[in-house]
C-alpha cells in the first residue's frame, strides 16, 4: 500500500466509492493512498463490448468495471502488478477471444463456478492482493433507459433509447434516465460498506451511465442519504462527449438532483482550472446548495489533461476528511 500524502491525518478510515470505468478508476487509485480499508461499489449496466458479449451469452452480471476496479486496488507487490497487469490485459486477432479482457473472462468463469457474484469478486480480489473489496451495485444486470431529445427534425419530440453503449453514444441531449428493473435490489454488503464508512465518494464517470445509476436504486440511495460518513461528489474535468456534450459544472449538478431529490452530500470537489473565478463559480456554489453542500476548488488534474492526478486527488480528499473531523470535534466541544 503507497503511504499517505505527506501532511496526511493518517489515521484509519474506512472509504466507500461509487462509479465506475475510468472514473471510478482514478478514484480508487487516490482512496488507496488514504486507506487500506477501500470498498468500490460499482455499475452493473454496462452492455457494450467484452462485458456485452459475456453479460449476453453467460447471463451474468458485466464484469468491465468490476474488473478495472480490481486492478485499480491491487497490492503493489510483485504478484498483484502482475496479475492486474494480466486481468487488463485484452486479446487481438480476429478470433472468439478477440476483444475480450482476461480479467473479464476469469471473473465470469469464477461467477458460473461459484454460483455466487460476491463470492467471485471475493475470490478475484485474493487473487489479486487486495485488502479492500470491489461489489456490484446491485446482484443481477441492469439496464439503462434514457429519454433523449434531438434526435428528430423536431428538437421538442422525446424518443426512449434503451443500453448503457446507446446513452453514452448517443448524438441527442440526455434528459433522463432509469434502470430497468425500476427497483433493482442492492448487495447488501453494499449497504453494510456505506453503513459503517467514514467517506463516502460518488464520481467522476460517466453521468448518466456511472454516476446517476447509484441513486436510482432505492436501498443505495436510503443507505447514501442516512451514513454518517464525509459525502463527497467529485464532479468530471470536462464533459463526456454524447452523453454530457455542453454541460457546464452546473448543469451536472441539477441533473443529479433532478434524479434524487433528497440526495446530500458535504462537498463537492471541482478542479480549479475547469470552472473559472466569478459568475461561473457562483452559479455553481447555488446548484451545490441543492445537495447542503459546499464547492471546493482544488487542482486535482493530470498536468495537460483530462485525467485526475491520484495524489493531488488523494490530498484532496483527506483535506475534507480532515475539515469534516475538526467541525465534528468543535460541534461536540461547544454543545
Amino acid at each position: 500500500m503507497t503511504s499517505a500524502p505527506e501532511g496526511s491525518s493518517a489515521a484509519p478510515r474506512s472509504i466507500v466509492a461509487l462509479g465506475g470505468g475510468h472514473g471510478l478508476f482514478a478514484t480508487l487509485r487516490a482512496a488507496r493512498l488514504l486507506s487500506p480499508d477501500v470498498t468500490a461499489v460499482v455499475t452493473v449496466a454496462d452492455d457494450g463490448g467484452s462485458s456485452g458479449r459475456l453479460r449476453a451469452e453467460l447471463d451474468v452480471i458485466p464484469p468491465g468495471d468490476l474488473r478495472m476496479a480490481l486492478a485499480a486496488l491491487a497490492a503493489d507487490d510483485h504478484t498483484g502488478t502482475l496479475w492486474a497487469e494480466v486481468f487488463q490485459h485484452r486479446f487481438g486477432g480476429r478470433g472468439a477471444l478477440a476483444g475480450h479482457s482476461v480479467g473479464n473472462l476469469v471473473i465470469a468463469g469464477l461467477m458460473e463456478v461459484l454460483g455466487d457474484p460476491i463470492a467471485a469478486l471475493d475470490e478475484a480480489a485474493r487473487l489479486l492482493g487486495l485488502t479492500g473489496r470491489v461489489l456490484p451495485m446491485s446482484p443481477m444486470p441492469l439496464t439503462i433507459e434514457a429519454d433523449v431529445q434531438g434526435l428528430e427534425e423536431d428538437p421538442r419530440v422525446t424518443n426512449v433509447i434503451r443500453g448503457q453503449v446507446a446513452v453514452a453514444t448517443t448524438p441527442g441531449k440526455v434528459r433522463r434516465v432509469r434502470l430497468i428493473p425500476t427497483d433493482p435490489p442492492a448487495v447488501p454488503a453494499a449497504i453494510e460498506a456505506i453503513e459503517r464508512a467514514d467517506l463516502v465518494i460518488l464520481g467522476p464517470g460517466s453521468w448518466f451511465s456511472s454516476v446517476i445509476p447509484h441513486v436510482l436504486v432505492p436501498d443505495l440511495l436510503a443507505a447514501l442519504s442516512e451514513t454518517m460518513a464525509t459525502k463527497a461528489l467529485i464532479l468530471n474535468l470536462a464533459p463526456q462527449p454524447g452523453e454530457t456534450a455542453g454541460f457546464s459544472a452546473e448543469r451536472h449538478l441539477h441533473v443529479l438532483s433532478q434524479h434524487a431529490a433528497r440526495f446530500t452530500v458535504d462537498d463537492i470537489l471541482v478542479d480549479s482550472t475547469t470552472v473559472t473565478p466569478g459568475a461561473e463559480r457562483g452559479h455553481l456554489d447555488r446548484a451545490a446548495a441543492l445537495f447542503g453542500a459546499g464547492v471546493r476548488y482544488v487542482d486535482v488534474a493530470r498536468t495537460g489533461t483530462h485525467v485526475h492526478d491520484e495524489t493531488k486527488l488523494a490530498a484532496a480528499l483527506d483535506a475534507l476528511q480532515g475539515r469534516r473531523a475538526r467541525s465534528r470535534t468543535e460541534a461536540v466541544r461547544w454543545r
